[in-house]
């Protein structure tokens, strides 16, 4: 299984879905230090954000999915046909590896080729685009999501709720952000602003354009 035969984005899709003797999902490794995102995101936040919040969403998807038409279906598929329990468990362990899966400063600090060019064909310039993903994110109640969704040549802005996904809108995710409070409130308590300027030093924009299709 990749990227390219399950057409969710998630370049580590073959790993995410690995499976033990059990035929439960397990949490992958990081791909970068714990301490890698610092001074931006704390170690103590990624300790807890990605090896407890995102562990418990994974082993409350091996308990739903267990004895159901889901037990030997990867996560992107679970995503796309299961609801209640089952759905917002395994929408939040796909979101969380796509979220943390394009973080860790690469050194390039915007945007290059198509992923550039389709920026500014669709908000005017890489900086519009930021403007208005910050302001989706500082505007979006509660707990929740802002994704940038591909159509073709067309790239939208997508504020969801909770635990919603793209993939289950039919939507082609290629970067998502993360603005349920325990992502950010061991580092700066209720200022999500704060988060979200300091979420663009640490976008690994290489990573993204190696989900544009």
């Amino acid at each position: 299984m990749n990227t390219e035969s399950c057409h969710c984005g998630l370049l580590s899709c073959k790993e995410v879905n690995t499976r033990d003797k059990d035929n439960k999902f397990t949490l992958q490794p990081l791909p970068y230090a714990e301490n890698s995102l610092e001074p931006y995101i704390s170690e103590k936040t990624v300790k807890f954000h990605y090896g407890k919040h995102l562990a418990a969403y994974i082993d409350n998807t091996n308990k739903l999915k267990a004895g159901t038409q889901f037990d030997d279906q990867p996560i992107h598929e679970i995503i796309k046909k299961a609801s209640g329990g089952l759905f917002n468990n395994a929408a939040q362990v796909f979101n969380h590896y796509f979220y943390f899966e394009a973080l860790h400063h690469s050194g390039v600090q915007a945007p290059r080729g198509k992923l550039s060019n389709l920026l500014e064909k669709n908000f005017g310039s890489f900086e519009d685009f930021k403007e208005k993903f910050t302001q989706a994110g500082t505007a979006l109640f509660g707990s929740g999501w802002v994704w940038l969704v591909q159509e073709d040549d067309k790239l939208e802005i997508w504020p969801a709720p909770n635990a919603e996904n793209p993939l289950k809108n039919g939507k082609y995710p290629l970067l998502t952000m993360d603005v349920w409070e325990h992502a950010y409130y061991l580092d700066t308590q209720n200022a999500r602003a704060k988060y979200i300027e300091n979420f663009w030093q640490i976008v690994n924009w290489e990573v993204v354009e190696k989900r544009v299709k």
